[in-house]
């Protein structure tokens, strides 16, 4: 704290320091030691101001006749306590005692105070009898102890009289002089002198307007005269005009230095401040979610004047005054380094009264400690003139940075955060989205490799680091496992390879070219861009298959043959191709083959002899409509051996019947996730993903929830876990193997007995284990994804059982189990 006398009140400063982030109390202790709790209307009756500051100071002034002051001689004394505690309910309170004297000048007359939460008028004599308050249309008089209750304050010394207004009063004016708006109380009070009663003239007037900005200037304009507190009055001299900040009297050189002009003009003292100037300060402001700020400054104007009524009346006029809002530009600077892979982002300047409290990630709002658990490292840097700026750090590789593939060898890396931010002590809030990208030499695209086996194409892509939303299409149409399955094509991915076999007849392959030697057929795949369909790879292979691939000679004398339709033939239609006998049409037709099942005797086929074989002749013909010329010719041949003998032979076996009828039905199972060792209350799925610590135990239960049958019992068999919700994905690890603990797991699964109760009707129905927390390790680097934890079972009879051996109830590497197999 630290004291200071100006004029004739007490400035007290408390350390933002000292005094951040801390509840306080203020309380006055009077002569007799008793302290009282200081509130706004006590303040406003009992002559105490408390205001917010620059930089987070509070300020604390007294008057010299404030209600709990001790007056001695030529010296005022006021004792405050104020009590900080870092609970709202005062908890643990430190209590500090301040006592401070200070020296007061002479009394004019008359004493105007215009402070910002009161107004004072001090007067000569003693004794106060009652207040009578001048209203345009009535007067109203209170005795003393009225006017108290009512929130004036009164005090008088062996020379003066005080009474304080609040702004708040039930007796306030607003009247309005020289364009001027005055809050204003007419009255008077009155006194007993001997056997006279006496009255004093306690008016005053306190300006709340005049105030303008125009060009980056404060104008403050307080007109000389004002009528109301001139009544009676014939004659005016001016004796004094002096000007300040926080009560500070500046002289005519130090209002230069800080470019102030101080004007005492014919009828009206005007001061001039530039906004910005020194002895204001800024303070942040937000107006509908914007960041700004607004300059304020507490000036302060004392005007002595002599006059034929009152001698010299002094007017000390205190005047906070604040500009409007006027938004500003956060600035967002990019400094990250690529070389450690490390998302480095610096948002501000911003003054000393706001503070980061909230980060959203992803949806995610979390406060500024807790984000650190999703890799954001935040720190705060004071400048020498006191205000801040946040720098916020992230790794390349955590799963909220976006990761987006820009040409052959750059990654963009987007880091898209929102800040919430909190000012002090308004707590108004607001927010800055922070979105900065950072392009790294590091993309490395998918490749591939291709072979034919007599049957299929094959095409092995190895991944890159971009291609994870990349999407597989052949011509326009897109490769997915459904439509792969329907096409009996394969495709299989293991999070590091994509294999796609596709059969050398198919719709998606193309033929370039065939002769006797063989057919060329090629199959294109091209990896799109999953967000904007791009093309980003083209792969393809092309092999030579054998031309038998093409025809069947059966030995019943049927052929069944397929003609292919080649790249360079564009218009040729397959359903139009024809056998010599242009009757002879396909059975089966595709958009790029045409089968045809027929006859050695029919469709035109000719036919040779030798001594040792019969040769079948015919051609596959395509002709343009009103064309007797084919513009596609495949010519076949089939050779039967004249002389072959063939021999057969056959068993027949009767195979026992067997034990259990074959049927239909619905088996349902659950693999649930329980909060703890008693199984009493599983995660909820609107609670999914669940975040746990390593090593931190994961208590699992697998339940046959149908058909409810007490012959029926559940066994584990293998249970393992993956980073992607596909079962097959790579990496892998094994939690359970054939219903027994993984011996390579250096945290041994454990399971746990389950007995009936209210919830368990079939405790064989249920099987419960528990395993400890893990994560995917790459090289060194720790794999921050999902894990998804997959089991099969087996679900069996108790009562049939083959060749009499019970249904397995414990770890058994083996595999003879009777029932059905099942995953999920």
């Amino acid at each position: 704290m630290s004291l200071e006398c100006l004029g004739n009140s007490l400035l007290i400063i408390l350390s933002a320091e000292y005094f951040e982030d801390k509840y306080l109390s203020f309380f006055v202790v009077d002569q007799s030691g008793t302290a009282w709790e200081l509130d706004e209307a006590m303040a406003s009756q009992c002559g105490y101001t408390v205001t917010h500051r620059n930089w987070g100071n509070i300020e604390f002034r007294a008057s010299a006749l404030s209600c709990h002051s001790r007056l001695e001689k030529d010296v005022f004394i006021v004792t405050i306590q104020i009590k900080t505690s870092h609970h709202p309910d005062m908890k643990n309170a430190t209590t500090h005692l301040k006592t401070a004297s200070c020296y007061y000048g002479p009394w004019s007359q008359r004493e105007l105070v215009c402070e910002s939460n009161y107004m004072e008028a001090k007067a000569g004599e003693v004794s106060i009898w009652q207040i009578a308050f001048h209203q345009p249309e009535e007067k109203k008089a209170l005795l003393l102890s009225d006017a108290w209750s009512a929130g004036y304050g009164l005090n008088t010394t062996d020379t003066r009289v005080l009474l304080r207004i609040p702004y708040t009063a039930e007796q306030i004016q607003l009247v309005e002089d020289q364009g001027i708006t005055f809050s204003a109380v007419r009255s008077s009070i009155f006194y007993k002198q001997g056997w006279m009663i006496l009255m004093v003239d306690t008016t005053v007037a306190c300006p709340v307007d005049g105030v303008d900005y125009t060009n980056k200037t404060i104008t403050w304009t307080v007109p000389k005269y004002i009528q109301l507190l001139s009544a009676g009055v014939t004659s005016f001299k001016d004796v004094l005009v002096e000007a300040g900040v926080d009560l500070r009297k500046l002289s005519a050189k130090e209002m230069a230095s800080r470019k102030y002009v101080l004007s005492n003009e014919l009828n009206e003292i005007k001061m001039k401040i530039p906004i910005g100037a020194e002895g204001g300060y800024y303070k942040t402001s937000v107006n509908n979610g914007q960041h700004g700020a607004k300059y304020t400054i507490n000036l302060f104007l004392e005007h002595q004047w002599q006059d034929n009524r009152w001698g010299i009346t002094k007017h000390t006029i205190i005047k906070e005054i604040e500009t409007s809002f006027e938004q500003v530009e956060i600035d967002i600077t990019n400094n990250s380094n690529v070389s450690v892979r490390l998302m480095n982002v610096t948002v501000g300047t911003f003054l000393s009264d706001v503070e980061l409290v909230n980060v959203t990630i992803e949806g995610t709002t979390v406060a500024v400690l807790e984000a650190v658990q999703h890799g954001y490292l935040t720190n705060e840097i004071t400048y020498p003139n006191g205000s801040k700026a946040y720098v916020i750090q992230v790794p390349f590789d955590a799963p909220s940075i976006k990761k987006e593939y820009m040409r052959p060898d750059m990654r963009a890396y987007t880091l898209n955060v929102t800040l919430t931010f909190i000012t002090h002590p308004t707590r108004e809030t607001f927010t800055v989205p922070v979105i900065t990208v950072s392009a790294v030499k590091d993309a490395v695209l998918p490749s591939a490799t291709g072979f034919c086996d007599g049957k299929n194409l094959h095409l092995i892509i190895t991944h890159g680091n971009v291609d994870q939303n990349w999407l597989a299409f052949i011509s326009d149409w897109h490769l997915t496992s459904e439509a792969a399955q329907k096409y009996n094509y394969s495709l299989r991915d293991n999070g590091t390879h994509l294999a796609i076999s596709v059969p050398f007849l198919s719709s998606h392959v193309n033929y370039e070219d065939f002769n006797i030697s063989g057919i060329k057929a090629s199959l294109h795949l091209t990896l799109k861009d999953g967000v904007n369909s791009a093309n980003r790879r083209d792969f393809s292979i092309s092999c030579i298959f054998s031309p038998s691939e093409l025809i069947q000679c059966l030995p019943n004398g049927t052929v069944v043959i397929t003609a292919v339709k080649l790249v360079g033939v564009a218009d040729l239609d397959t359903s139009l191709l024809v056998l010599r006998d242009r009757r002879c049409k396909p059975s089966l037709v595709t958009e790029k083959t045409a089968t045809f099942r027929f006859s050695v005797n029919t469709c035109g086929t000719s036919r040779k002899f030798n001594s040792t074989t019969m040769t079948y002749e015919n051609d596959v013909l395509y002709f343009r409509p009103g064309n007797d010329t084919p513009i596609y010719q495949l010519k076949f041949v089939c050779w039967y051996a004249i002389k072959q003998i063939v021999d057969v032979q056959y068993e027949s076996k009767k195979n026992p019947p067997p034990s259990i009828k074959p049927g239909f039905g619905a088996l349902t199972l659950s693999l649930k996730l329980f909060k703890e060792k008693s199984y009493s209350e599983p995660y909820q799925e609107s609670e999914y993903p669940v975040v746990k610590y390593l090593r931190e135990a994961l208590y699992f239960e697998v339940e046959l929830l149908q058909p409810k049958d007490e012959r029926l019992e559940l066994h584990l068999d293998d249970c393992w876990a993956t980073n992607s919700q596909s079962q097959d994905k790579l990496p892998q690890w094994p939690l359970l193997i054939n219903g027994c603990e993984n011996s390579e797991d250096s945290y041994t699964t454990v399971f746990h007995e389950v007995n009936c109760s209210l919830r368990v009707k079939f405790p064989q129905h249920l099987k419960r284990f528990e395993v400890r927390m893990f994560t995917f390790v790459q090289g060194t680097t720790l794999l921050q994804e999902q894990l998804y934890f997959h089991c099969n079972v087996v679900i069996c009879s108790t009562t049939q059982q083959p060749s009499g051996l019970p249904c397995p109830r414990r770890c058994n590497p083996g595999k003879h189990r009777r029932g059905e197999y099942t995953d999920f």
